[in-house]
């Protein structure tokens, strides 16, 4: 065993002697020693359960006959950091999360891994810690929360955001948005509509390292607590058999859950976080081969903000094994993977039941014929941009209008609270992308206000910074190369038309390319806004939003 490097040998005595200032016994220190790697916070309500989900988990790893030890990992609430500085340190801590867990597992010698996770950037930070520390691991996620009722209707926290929006434009009353405000998030848990969290929760299932049920089962039920009691048993034996992350998330494996996210409608923050997974295992992931994936691949859920179904429903339909079983009806999935419980994808969703066919659609009656996502390219993002098309409205599916530009986030949402943005227009936030942000922040304040002044339906919104999962309309974000490093975002020009064609894949800004030779001689570099600590480091190895936002060392050093 791993472990045996500070717990067997004379030469190990003094850590043992540490050992014993722990108050771990002779017999803990035999067994095998398994990290669990805690979030849990008082901070982020998608945590604040965690220390209950850890404490099943310790009660798995020791009735299977492992040592368990808990170690922390940072999680930030991404609708709490919105809108502010705060955004800028949501994307940024995923890689630092990898970082940490990858220094604590190694450095104290563990033979496995539990992940207990549950927010955006916290779950694929360990997955993709899982990936470079191939122990034999397990994930466990905190659980989704439960819908809210607001006037005899089920809402989340994006109905918040729009809220706020509506209220600004005077179309609802100071007395009916803190009735929003008390009501929208009623339980713990991650965000209850499919939403970056959720989305990644229900993607770790699907590429095996997570138990059915880890992505849907909500965290105020007693289930999620004997889901973390199981997970703490099995992972003792992947211990036994010796099966590992990479063994399980393999090329195969990162496409059975491109092909899941395309049938849930998951957020467009998958394509950031599958890319930078896949970079982890040695998978060269472009982001364009999302569109045939895309093609073949029905879109069968509209939970919100697409729809108005919510976790907790999709729970009650059957889970994320419901939609795979439906998928594998049209053979769409690797279903030889191996996952971790210790049976391949195909064996884990035989018998799966689709309990409800208007919160999951049979792959023969889907919402649409191809998946909830598009990577968009033209002479505007020459190397992509993502939307949710699933939670795009016919109508903007197709769309040119004038650029409406700003130069970030808060300057757009003065003018769109402020009625300076009309029917038709396509408004333009730049130099917030993962180096111009820095951080990439998310937009869901400008979407919101989008939505809530009435105009989800006729205004597009273009970044090079990215959207949360809570976002709809037809919101194209992650234009790569960004305006930092004098992409074509950067080049556009007050009222210059742009042209929008999702279904063509199209993303195009309408000017020649001598008038857009004309000004890139023109363009100069912007004086980076954070010269000091980690968004400055960050700022300096962070590759663009095609790639996963992934570091790597700069090629001049």
């Amino acid at each position: 065993m791993r472990s045996d490097t500070v717990t067997k040998g004379k030469q190990q005595a003094p850590h043992r002697s540490l050992f014993n200032a722990l108050g771990l016994t002779k017999e803990e220190m035999e067994r095998p020693l398994v990290g669990i790697v805690s979030s849990y916070n008082e901070i982020v309500p998608g945590h604040m359960n965690l220390d209950k989900i850890v404490d099943a988990v310790k009660q798995g790893v020791a009735m299977a006959g492992g040592t368990p030890i808990v170690f922390p990992a940072i999680a930030v609430c991404d609708g709490i950091a919105m809108g502010h500085i705060g955004m800028k340190y949501s994307l940024v801590t995923r890689d630092l999360i990898a970082d940490s867990t990858e220094a604590m597992a190694l450095a104290h010698q563990f033979d496995a891994l539990v992940m207990v996770p549950n927010c955006d950037k916290n779950v694929p930070g360990l997955l993709m810690a899982a990936a470079r520390i191939n122990v034999p691991t397990i994930f466990v996620s905190g659980g989704p929360m439960l819908a809210g009722h607001v006037k005899g209707e089920k809402r989340s926290l994006s109905s918040m955001f729009e809220a706020v929006g509506a209220n600004a434009a005077g179309t609802m009353s100071d007395e009916d948005l803190c009735e929003f405000e008390n009501k929208v998030c009623p339980t713990c848990g991650s965000c209850s509509g499919m939403y970056t969290a959720n989305s990644m929760n229900c993607l770790t299932e699907v590429l095996g390292m997570g138990l059915g049920g880890n992505g849907t089962i909500p965290a105020v039920y007693s289930a999620r607590i004997r889901l973390a009691k199981q997970a703490g048993m099995q992972v003792m034996e992947l211990l036994k058999k010796d099966i590992r992350p990479r063994d399980i998330m393999t090329e195969k494996a990162v496409l059975n859950a491109l092909t899941v996210d395309m049938a849930l409608g998951c957020s467009t923050n998958s394509m950031l976080h599958l890319p930078a997974i896949a970079h982890e295992i040695g998978m060269d992931f472009e982001i364009d081969f999302a569109n045939g994936i895309s093609e073949k691949t029905p879109n069968l859920c509209h939970l919100a903000p697409a729809g108005p179904t919510y976790m907790e429903d999709l729970n009650e339909a059957g889970g994320v094994y419901a939609v795979m079983a439906e998928l594998n009806k049209k053979n769409l999935l690797h279903t030889d993977c191996m996952t971790v419980t210790g049976k391949t994808v195909g064996e884990n969703i035989k018998g799966a039941v689709n309990r409800n066919p208007e919160v999951i659609r049979p792959v023969d009656h889907p919402y649409t014929a191809t998946g909830g996502l598009a990577v968009l390219k033209g002479n505007l993002a020459p190397d992509g941009s993502v939307v949710k098309r699933s939670a795009v409205v016919d109508e903007m599916l197709v769309h040119e209008g004038p650029a409406r530009v700003f130069e970030c986030e808060e300057d757009a949402i003065d003018a769109i609270k402020g009625g300076k943005i009309a029917a038709g227009d396509v408004v333009v936030i730049r130099y917030e992308g993962p180096k111009g942000g820095p951080g990439m922040r998310e937009m869901l304040n400008p979407t919101s206000a989008i939505a809530g002044m009435g105009l989800g339906s006729s205004v597009a919104l273009i970044t090079d910074g990215r959207f949360s999962g809570a976002s709809r309309g037809a919101s194209i974000g992650h234009v790569s190369p960004e305006a930092a490093v004098g992409g074509p975002i950067a080049l556009v020009e007050e009222g210059d038309r742009i042209k929008i064609d999702i279904p063509g894949l199209k993303l195009e800004l309408d000017v020649t390319e001598e008038e857009l030779n004309r000004r890139r001689e023109k363009w100069e570099p912007r004086e980076p806004k954070v010269t000091t600590g980690y968004l400055a480091r960050y700022a300096s190895m962070v590759t663009s939003g095609n790639r996963g936002a992934i570091l790597e060392i700069p090629k001049n050093r």
